[in-house]
């Protein structure tokens, strides 16, 4: 029928209308905080580029780790800064590791917390990159015998999913064998399935002391021009096993976000990354934008395109604000 039977703007005449035919609805339940975690004492250190955001040594995380239970995040993501680097990353699968320290003081203390740990090595070897190197390239099977090390480290102390974030290739099925031959067939997977290498980790790799000391990461992640090499990642990430696919960065791969939902049943986890928080930060700081506007209207848009799972430096924030409006 034509004008004026149809009037769309009847169902948004006032909030409570608004909300009762809301489409999509974010909620604290989808959030995991990523926590920067350094070998040390008495460190609380913000990031520069990322206002907001520090790195604690463990002796001082519980001043965060109480503000994150009383809001109701339900997971953390570790990173470690360790003390020690060297050319393979060993820190990564040694007892006393700093996140193998760090999953073991949380589960103790915060026993509420889901623990997923990220599974990589470019913040724990001299060179900065994601793997044992061979002629400057770093050279994938070598790299996924280290990972099976370090997932099993990660299990041992208590960690309850690991998260493996170096883009090589047959990573998926290399850590579950590991975690099944070990005893930790229970520990699910969340793969790092579709991560592109982009300008919008700058920020990051301030906080975990990980830019690499020369080249780039373009031989092992995937191109940003690349939108259908996402669902061929994706497809042999559950084939080798994985329970959960992320995509990262999430604002500026949105697209991704949801040809991954429409083609996959897995849950789906969006990185919304250092560069995309830094960049709200900035412009609200600047008087540019409504900061707290466009953060939840950040959030609400990854959820949209088909997201379940939101890893966000913005977790706190935002659960403040749906707290209030509760």
């Amino acid at each position: 029928m034509a004008f004026p039977i149809h009037r769309p703007r009847r169902l948004r005449r006032n909030e409570n209308i608004r909300r009762l035919v809301r489409e999509t609805n974010l909620s604290v339940d989808d959030f995991i905080y990523p926590l920067f975690i350094e070998d040390g004492e008495n460190i609380k250190i913000e990031i520069p580029s990322m206002p907001g955001i520090h790195r604690y040594s463990l002796d001082r995380i519980d001043e965060e780790l109480d503000e994150v239970v009383e809001l109701g995040i339900p997971a953390v993501l570790l990173f470690g800064i360790p003390s020690h680097k060297d050319a393979v990353g060993s820190d990564t699968w040694s007892e006393e590791g700093i996140i193998q320290k760090a999953i073991r003081h949380i589960k103790k203390n915060y026993p509420q917390l889901y623990v997923i740990t990220d599974v990589c090595f470019c913040e724990y070897t001299e060179h900065g990159h994601c793997g044992v190197l061979h002629e400057h390239d770093v050279n994938n099977d070598l790299t996924l015998e280290n990972t099976k090390k370090q997932v099993v480290s990660h299990a041992k102390a208590g960690a309850d999913m690991v998260a493996p974030s170096g883009m090589m290739d047959g990573v998926v099925k290399a850590i579950r064998e590991a975690l099944d031959e070990a005893g930790f067939s229970n520990i699910p997977i969340m793969s790092y399935s579709a991560k592109y290498a982009s300008a919008y980790y700058g920020p990051f790799r301030d906080a975990a002391e990980s830019a690499p000391a020369f080249g780039d990461r373009r031989t092992y992640q995937m191109d940003p021009a690349n939108r259908r090499e996402a669902l061929r990642e994706v497809a042999l990430d559950i084939e080798e096993g994985a329970d959960i696919v992320m995509v990262k960065p999430a604002l500026a791969y949105l697209d991704i976000i949801s040809d991954i939902r429409k083609n996959f049943n897995l849950p789906v986890a969006a990185y919304n990354v250092s560069g995309e928080y830094s960049m709200i930060k900035a412009a609200g700081k600047l008087g540019w934008i409504d900061e707290k506007k466009v953060m939840m209207e950040t959030l609400t848009s990854i959820k949209r395109a088909g997201a379940d799972i939101i890893i966000t430096y913005h977790a706190k924030e935002a659960a403040k604000i749906l707290k209030e409006n509760c």
